[in-house]
């Protein structure tokens, strides 16, 4: 017989599978958190991927569980030996990917929670025994508090605390001169049509270290076209800023976000990480709807162009068209112009 949901009392143990990205995994911590406060004595195991285990991966009182994509089905077989002989009580099955729900055989639990049908794409519905409640237009944040919604945890704590080691903070302070503000430009995404334009970037950066009198430095990933974009940017500006792109590990990009007073990003992972450290971000929103995977405590001071975008690209409202719907033409981030971001950052700044 199957379990009931609500739990009627605390479980000694859950399982969470979020493997991946680094965006929507910053999303699960509070949901950890929320478990940790309420349930005190409820042991937690994470299942996450390799990349994004380097960076909350040092959460005390969670077991992480490192899962590597990259060695493909040997990833399943050393999942499958490190949960051997284990069982839990609850299953979070918090990713919709295939991947992930193969992933979810090797793990014993009573309780298989995942999406709604309407959510759980891929058939991860084929893989549950329960399922969140169905929620129309809701932020990926809050979607994930659904899981302990149907656990029986109301309350949310949006806490995240991620830890920094010294190192990594020690690293941010010896890259900027004193006690100046710091504007973080995070200028890549993982998906090209989500970047705004060099040309945009260079002169915001020109305008914060001209008008503003703030140090600017670029920030990003290891890969080739975020090394490409941040050097085309860095050659158009007519000021002197600091590359730091490919040049950081998570942690140390993470304390660099925390010095920074405001940090500006697309659709990417490091503007939710700007969320986990307290730093304002401008989000630029034009190719996906921000009130669905925009920085969650920085809604009002995202540059949200994505309507706009809709419209020239499908002739369709923002409520005509499925939740997640993202407009695919390199177009979209050009309707975000730099007078829009400026005065964002001159109001974030007073």
């Amino acid at each position: 017989m199957k379990p009931s949901l609500p739990l009627a009392q605390p479980p000694k143990s859950i399982c969470i599978l979020r493997l991946s990205a680094i965006g929507d995994c910053t999303h699960v911590v509070p949901v950890v958190r929320t478990i940790r406060k309420h349930w005190p004595g409820t042991g937690i195991t994470w299942i996450i991927g390799k990349l994004e285990a380097s960076l909350v991966g040092d959460i005390e009182g969670v077991e992480f569980i490192v899962f590597d994509k990259s060695r493909r089905l040997r990833a399943l077989a050393d999942l499958r030996r490190a949960l051997a002989g284990r069982s839990f009580d609850a299953l979070l099955n918090m990713q919709v990917a295939l991947r992930a729900s193969l992933a979810s055989l090797f793990v014993k639990a009573q309780i298989r929670l995942g999406y709604d049908k309407a959510r759980a794409r891929d058939g991860q519905w084929l893989f549950t025994n329960h399922r969140i409640k169905p929620v129309e237009r809701q932020h990926v944040l809050d979607s994930f508090f659904e899981f302990t919604g149907a656990l029986g945890l109301e309350s949310r704590e949006l806490e995240w605390d991620l830890p920094i080691p010294p190192a990594a903070r020690e690293f941010a302070e010896a890259s900027f001169s004193g006690d100046r503000k710091v504007l973080a430009i995070n200028p890549a995404a993982s998906k090209p049509a989500r970047n705004w334009s060099v040309e945009g970037y260079a002169a915001l950066a020109d305008h914060a270290a001209g008008k503003l009198d703030l140090d600017v430095v670029l920030t990003g990933g290891p890969s080739a076209a975020e090394a490409g974009l941040a050097d085309a940017i860095e050659e158009a500006c007519g000021s002197k800023l600091l590359n730091l792109v490919g040049k950081t590990s998570l942690k140390e990009l993470l304390a660099v976000i925390e010095r920074a007073s405001v940090l500006v990003a697309p659709d990417t992972g490091p503007a939710h990480m700007g969320t986990t450290v307290g730093t304002p971000v401008i989000g630029l929103y034009a190719a996906s709807n921000p009130l669905r995977s925009g920085p969650y405590l920085s809604l009002d001071h995202t540059v949200d162009n994505y309507a706009e975008a809709l419209k020239a690209e499908r002739g369709c409202e923002v409520d005509e068209v499925r939740w997640g719907t993202r407009v695919r033409g390199s177009a979209a981030m050009e309707t975000i112009t730099i007078d829009q971001v400026i005065a964002k950052l001159s109001a974030l700044l007073g």
